[in-house]
């Protein structure tokens, strides 16, 4: 299965619109205008909330809670190494590896590849595809993909405001 996502460029808030690869809408995400932390929830395509991506605040690397409807909340958390960080997300026991700086990664479990993950450069905004091995598994890798760019784009905004 295939994903999408689409970030508008000029926003207040962040809003992503996710469809599948035939181009129908799936998901729409958007974040709190005003909240202590970034909080992004994530609606179904008849508008009910089937997640939400809440940061974790004062800690020392990143971390966001996701709570996917039905399956409970699980943590993603930044890990560094002597080489590159990489995700964990505790309680499903999934790990992403790859260049985040370039957005291509994977999501595995073990020896399983859950997705897949890369960047579009020459789009007008980010937009990002997403192969979901297993369907069922596409809601909670859209939570995680959207935590890992909220991680990204902190950093981003980090770097810029040092200049």
């Amino acid at each position: 299965m295939k994903l999408y996502i689409k970030q508008k460029v000029f926003s207040f808030r962040d809003r992503f619109t996710v469809k599948d690869e035939f181009g129908r809408d799936c998901y729409s995400v958007s974040s709190e205008l005003i909240s202590l932390g970034k909080r992004l929830h994530i609606f179904d395509n008849t508008g009910r909330e089937a997640a939400v991506v809440k940061e974790k605040l004062l800690t020392l690397l990143p971390k966001y809670t996701i709570s996917v409807k039905g399956l409970g909340d699980v943590e993603i958390a930044r890990k560094l190494t002597l080489f590159k960080p990489y995700y964990i997300i505790n309680g499903i026991d999934w790990e992403v590896n790859g260049s985040f700086t370039e957005h291509n990664y994977t999501i595995n479990q073990y020896t399983r590849t859950i997705a897949t993950i890369s960047k579009a450069w020459f789009s007008w905004g980010d937009s990002y595809e997403i192969n979901v091995s297993d369907p069922d598994d596409a809601l909670m890798v859209l939570a995680v993909v959207i935590a890992i760019d909220a991680v990204l784009a902190r950093d981003n905004d980090a770097v810029s405001a040092s200049n």
